[in-house]
């Protein structure tokens, strides 16, 4: 007969390290806090531009319709006040909808300001209940730390660490992060923190057959926001005083490494600090997967190329794309495609498109473009080779590119020059050119929902860093009313 040891253990190193550090970390990275005020009116410009679309917003509102919650979060572009852990599902759901917000690529991928959800209903809620409470209301500034915080908890864990290979999906590291600086936002102390993380790796993880053919849907664009509610629901559990599971990753047989990793433990190989938002990708030009962003960028090129030699799609016998090992394992596909979900995580079609119209919006992926025959027909002809050169350059932490390379083959046998583009738009090693067109393009989703004066009074706040940060988290949410 075997027996289990019933004394209770010290909590697992995962969990202390990540509690420490948001209670005692100090951000003083000028750099990181900029960033994230870029990341911040990105990442709301992304929600604002997913109202447009109803598959989004039936989603939205309260559980109940037609409740609304004195002092609620306010979701921003629309009417609702909600509690906060159904807030943090509204606007995660906004945020990650159109697959445009920011990006992280190491051994795992992952969208670090999804956790925005968590941390701007929690901020706002809190805001409007500070002075009830007699307490100091939360500012925007907060959010700035807190943002750089979940970046660097989830980009930290995903360094190293491949979810996606044993089956998980990214969300799990969103919920992690956001219970993480949500409780910290709460007021938890240190041991709280502990308890609430425990809660968080204890929890159901969502598997990641929502992203793959033949199971690929719509549930991929709600994930996140479903992983922020629960973050911010466990964190109110434990508030409360409720215990945790100090092994919750590391106890024999039924710890999450033991369940859901193969048995194999982390590997952390950085200090918790700013490096993730410092460092975070942002997607500027195209809402497409992050490993086809240089592909659709290079298609563009490809497709002024065409027109110059006079020639079109029907030319073409072959387009060949020289790509890296993520990219062939997350997006090259081929055969019927079932919905927009598919389609924004196909790198074939991501290329025929702009291959064939110069462009790459969130509605070249509805039914209604979809169904123009030259699309597929063209897709068929896509193909993808890996490039080792190019997996290692991905890995690489001092260089971390995205490179794609295409080539167009004609059907007399000749060719049009490749053309390869190694980094995005949205990389660091580009921000001096991608941050002007990141503002164009929080311009652009604002005056999609707002009236001019109202599009003037948020930029007037937002793009003012000192303002910003100054103000009190629920008077510049108060700015994106809305009546979705």
């Amino acid at each position: 007969m075997s027996h289990f040891a019933t004394t209770r253990p010290k909590p697992d190193q995962v969990l202390v390290d990540i509690a420490d550090y948001v209670c005692t970390a100090s951000i003083d990275s000028a750099l990181a806090i900029e960033t994230a005020r870029h990341c911040l009116l990105d990442t709301l410009g992304c929600g604002l531009e997913a109202l447009e679309y109803p598959a989004c917003t039936k989603l939205l509102g309260p559980l109940v319709p037609g409740t609304i919650v004195p002092r609620g979060a306010r979701v921003p572009g629309t009417r609702y006040e909600l509690d906060p852990v159904q807030a943090a599902f509204n606007i995660g759901a906004m945020i990650r909808w159109l697959d445009f917000n920011d990006t992280w690529l190491a051994a795992e991928w992952g969208h670090p300001s999804d956790n925005l959800g968590a941390i701007l209903a929690v901020a706002d809620w809190l805001a409007r209940n500070a002075p009830a409470a007699g307490k100091k209301a939360p500012l925007m500034r907060d959010v700035l730390i807190a943002m750089i915080k979940a970046h660097e908890i989830q980009g930290v864990l995903a360094l190293e660490n491949s979810f996606n290979r044993v089956g998980l999906d990214h969300v799990v590291l969103v919920k992690v992060a956001s219970t993480a600086v949500v409780a910290r936002m709460l007021g938890l102390d240190r041991e709280q923190v502990i308890n609430a993380l425990s809660l968080a790796w204890v929890d159901g993880q969502s598997l990641r057959t929502y992203r793959h053919a033949p199971n690929a849907g719509s549930r991929k664009s709600w994930a996140a926001g479903d992983a922020t509610s629960r973050a911010v629901r466990l964190a109110l559990i434990a508030q409360t005083g409720e215990m945790g599971y100090p092994s919750a990753l590391s106890a024999k047989t039924w710890g999450f490494y033991d369940v859901s990793f193969k048995g194999q433990p982390f590997k952390i190989s950085r200090p918790y600090g700013s490096y993730v938002m410092e460092n975070v990708l942002f997607k500027i030009s195209f809402p497409a997967e992050f490993h086809a962003q240089t592909a659709v960028e290079a298609a563009i090129t490809l497709h002024a190329q065409l027109q110059a030699t006079g020639r079109d799609a029907d030319d073409i016998e072959r387009v060949s794309i020289r790509t890296h090992e993520a990219c062939i394992r997350i997006i090259d596909k081929q055969g019927p495609l079932a919905n927009p979900a598919d389609r924004d995580h196909c790198i074939q079609y991501m290329v025929a498109v702009p291959l064939l119209f110069a462009r790459l919006t969130a509605a070249d992926y509805e039914d209604g473009i979809a169904g123009d025959p030259r699309i597929d027909a063209l897709r068929a002809r896509i193909h993808c080779i890996e490039d080792p050169a190019f997996t290692r350059d991905y890995l690489d932490p001092q260089k971390r590119s995205i490179a794609n390379a295409l080539t167009v083959t004609f059907k007399d046998g000749s060719k049009l020059p490749e053309i390869v583009v190694e980094y995005p738009i949205g990389h660091r090693r580009r921000r001096a050119d991608g941050i002007p067109l990141l503002l164009a393009k929080f311009r652009t989703n604002l005056a999609r929902r707002y009236p001019v004066a109202q599009q003037q009074t948020i930029l007037a706040a937002s793009l003012d860093g000192d303002r910003l940060a100054s103000m009190p988290v629920s008077d510049y949410v108060d700015l994106y009313a809305g009546d979705v």
